[in-house]
């Protein structure tokens, strides 16, 4: 039986860990040819002998890239559409927390770097990934954030870039829906990723982050790779210029993370320090005061 991706080719920006790699691993398990970067090659190498191991070598092949900048990403396109022939799919999925702490003592190159790796990305992923696309046209989703809904959750530099991202979505789906390319963005809640975790075991924070809506069980990264599952597959071609929420209800009850120590936990690792967390990038936290 076909996968539902059977004979498409994606890009993932962000897949060596978490959300990226399960997805990645979806998309090979529904018949998919993947093209994926990331910065950090060591979760890549791994990413990458789990796709082997499943048989899937052929059809699988990564790239260092750094989203922030706009050649390592149009690298990164022009890599899946010389080793497989077109392009589908973008995922513009790589994230990291970034710029933590008041903001009248965020420093700006701390809030700089923010928005060039979770905005700043996503544009260089829908203008190169929708120039590779031919006329079967084909569909280009952005991992958001709830943060975008609301002014509590997440720090200042990470909300912002997040709502840009929303924005993006909305007007590049008006201009692309002519070309059949939809413009989708993913929402994610709380999900139990080692941007959340750390170097911590997955499982010590299981009970946390279900606490955090209301839904009993925590957020998966293969949750979010079955709603990317869906945006990338034909069955989503009348969906475009949507921001769906995978949260477990959390925006439908309010956010439970809107408090300081909420807050803190998710993102800062320290309540009321000021620095910038590079996520998994192989950068440690930096905290600045």
């Amino acid at each position: 039986m076909a996968g539902r991706l059977e004979g498409k080719v994606a890009v993932i920006t962000g897949g060596a860990s978490g959300m990226g790699r399960a997805t990645v691993l979806r998309f090979l398990a529904e018949g998919a040819r993947v093209a994926f970067g990331d910065v950090n090659e060591r979760n890549a190498q791994e990413t990458r002998g789990l796709a082997e191991s499943a048989g899937y070598e052929k059809h699988v092949c990564f790239r260092i890239a750094d989203v922030a900048k706009e050649d390592d990403v149009k690298a990164l396109v022009a890599d899946a559409v010389a080793r497989f022939g077109h392009l589908d799919c973008v995922l513009n999925n790589a994230g990291v927390p970034g710029a933590f702490g008041p903001i009248t003592r965020t420093r700006t190159d701390d809030f700089d770097y923010s928005l060039q790796v979770l905005l700043r990305s996503v544009f260089f992923g829908i203008k190169y990934g929708a120039a590779a696309m031919d006329e079967r046209g084909g569909s280009i989703i952005s991992t958001s954030s709830v943060a975008a809904f609301h002014g509590a959750i997440g720090p200042q530099a990470y909300t912002a870039a997040k709502a840009g991202v929303n924005g993006l979505t909305r007007a590049a789906s008006f201009e692309l829906a002519a070309r059949r390319i939809r413009v989708n963005a993913i929402c994610p809640g709380v999900i139990v990723t080692p941007m959340m975790h750390g170097d911590d075991p997955p499982e010590a924070h299981l009970e946390q982050a279900a606490r955090s809506q209301p839904w009993p069980e925590a957020g998966l990264p293969e949750d979010i790779a079955n709603a990317a599952l869906f945006f990338a597959s034909d069955e989503s071609r009348f969906v475009t210029g949507q921001a769906l929420a995978v949260d477990g209800g959390l925006v439908a009850a309010g956010p439970v993370l809107a408090t300081p120590e909420g807050s803190a936990t998710y993102f800062a690792r320290g309540q009321g320090s000021v620095g910038v967390n590079r996520g998994t990038t192989g950068l440690p936290i930096v905290i600045r005061e």
